[in-house]
């Protein structure tokens, strides 16, 4: 019996970009992960290629992503911030000549630093998503899309022209940027309620990820437990997250990262140094931030860190890589009795755990992946791998669930935190609906005033401002952000309501923002969900 792994990895950010300022403290967000996970796990992959190892992964890559990856301002503030921090890290390697443990830390961060910068310019020509693309291309890589802002769905499921919306405007957004048609969907937090999988296969998706409860709870019996993908009564396949098998990587208190000879994450020069030193690297006024240089191993929970060691954290990265292949080996044994075919193993993660929250993650990765493809007992797959192989599964009905804490939906429904924003948001989900219903085919600057109008309503829907709030981590900012996205939504169904068109804010919300190009706010009408499924083709 082969032990059959599917890595799925969700990639995603929220829509942060502000061309009104020279410099912004959150977009910070997004180049962090840029240097710490998406470079760094592409350079990975593509030594796996060249040293001919074979490999299959999951890439989700959300549609707020991917317009911030596609965007040439983004982008130029990317390069300048790769430029300030190797600039940061000359002026560490000259300041800790007398610590060589230290300095040699600084000298590796500031390589890498380097090395990201050269791989975007000549293996991605500029564009993380032309070597996912790649990679995709190459058969190492299966890329599939989430909703259009990553909209936590059990949410609005009395709202389906919204979640019809967020569903359409993932699929044409992935077809536009990427070769490959997106087989898969990524449900954001594994969100899944009874129906939606309906709307899912209306527009052409193969497969979803599921929590595991929402099998474990199902009203019908699971024969393979998660072991083995199952179909909802539409024909829609549902890859079930091994929740054990994750938490040894996932849990913020025994899972690998914990492990006191890795590096920690929030010991930062940005916050240990004197200002005087790294004000020319943080954000205006005197506002500190992460760098990327870190000192510190885990060590405890003290205040008194040892100097990480890098080599000994490599070991321990392998070590670990060692022991989650062990942990499943010793699964498929248990199984042979009863189980009649080889187990599917689903483990699923944000992209950005590896490399940025835990640092050694993409070695850990890299090793996984060579010891798998030197062992005949184990198998690297995608969904599409499975599915194609057309293997009989069992047919059932999956319960409401997430993979967030309690397993439902407290994190983005906490009454003592965020709950009170949703009339706002639902009151903004039916007036878009309205106007799209009551100004059908409008043309040249009402199209354009409705179509930023949809813009706004899908990013007020995004499962990362509820999110921030209940976490209380930059919870102002996210308050500001639905906050305005109501207010515009507001304005334009007050403008429209006197057929007037607000020509300056019009401009300057086109400018900020950006996404969804292709958008028609005629998505929000009802009338669109009795038409067919749009039929769509690559524009790569």
């Amino acid at each position: 019996m082969k032990s059959r792994i599917n890595f799925i990895f969700n990639a995603h950010m929220p829509f942060v970009r502000h061309p009104e300022y020279p410099k912004f403290l959150e977009e910070d967000w997004l180049y962090e992960v840029m240097n710490e996970s998406y470079l760094p796990l592409l350079r990975m992959m593509y030594k796996l290629k060249d040293d001919k190892v074979p490999f299959r992964l999951t890439f989700s890559l959300s549609p707020t992503l991917c317009s911030m990856l596609s965007d040439d301002l983004l982008n130029e503030r990317f390069c300048a911030y790769l430029d300030e921090h190797i600039e940061l890290g000359d002026k560490e390697i000259a300041r800790l000549s007398d610590d060589p443990q230290r300095r040699s830390l600084a000298t590796d961060y500031r390589d890498e630093l380097i090395a990201n910068r050269t791989f975007l310019s000549e293996n991605c020509n500029g564009r993380i998503l032309n070597a996912f693309n790649e990679l995709s291309n190459d058969g190492y890589l299966e890329l599939i899309t989430t909703t259009a802002t990553h909209s936590y769905l059990p949410v609005f499921k009395d709202y389906p022209i919204a979640v019809n919306a967020q569903i359409e405007t993932g699929v044409l957004e992935h077809s536009r940027i990427f070769d490959k048609m997106s087989e898969g969907f990524w449900l954001p937090e594994c969100g899944y309620y009874p129906g939606l999988e309906n709307s899912l296969k209306r527009h052409n998706i193969r497969w979803i990820s599921l929590a595991s409860h929402a099998l474990a709870l199902s009203p019908d019996r699971p024969e393979r437990g998660a072991y083995s993908p199952v179909k909802c009564p539409n024909g829609l396949f549902c890859f079930i997250r091994d929740e054990s098998l994750c938490s040894l990587v996932w849990s913020d208190t025994e899972g690998y990262p914990t492990d006191s000879d890795y590096r920690d994450f929030y010991r930062d020069i940005g916050f240990d140094l004197p200002m005087d030193y790294i004000r020319p690297y943080m954000h205006e006024p005197d506002v500190r931030s992460f760098t990327g240089y870190k000192y510190c191993a885990v060590t405890g929970k003290t205040a008194e860190k040892n100097v990480y060691d890098k080599s000994k954290a490599e070991w321990k990265a392998l070590s670990h890589a060692r022991n989650f292949l062990y942990n499943i080996s010793c699964r498929t044994r248990n199984l042979l009795d009863v189980l009649d075919m080889d187990p599917v193993y689903t483990v699923s993660f944000d992209a950005e755990l590896f490399g940025h929250w835990w640092f050694e993650g993409v070695k850990w990765l890299d090793d996984l992946i060579r010891l798998v493809a030197a062992d005949k007992g184990f198998e690297l797959i995608t969904p599409m791998d499975f599915i194609n192989e057309k293997t009989d599964v069992q047919t059932l009905r999956p319960a409401l669930s997430s993979w967030g804490v309690g397993g439902y939906s407290a994190v983005w429904v906490d009454g003592s935190t965020n709950a009170g924003y949703y009339r706002h948001i639902f009151k903004a989900i039916e007036r878009m609906t309205e106007l799209a219903e009551r100004f059908p085919s409008q043309k040249s600057l009402k199209q354009r005033f409705l179509n930023q109008a949809a813009r706004e309503t899908l990013l007020l829907m995004a499962s990362d401002w509820p999110f921030i709030i209940h976490n209380q981590t930059n919870a102002e900012y996210a308050v500001k952000r639905i906050e305005g996205h109501i207010q515009n939504v507001n304005l334009v169904y007050d403008n429209m309501c006197k057929n007037a068109v607000n020509t300056e804010w019009l401009v300057k919300a086109e400018k900020r923002d950006n996404l969804f190009k292709n958008l028609d706010y005629n998505i929000m009408n009802s009338s669109h969900l009795e038409e067919p499924s749009p039929i769509y083709t690559a524009e790569f």
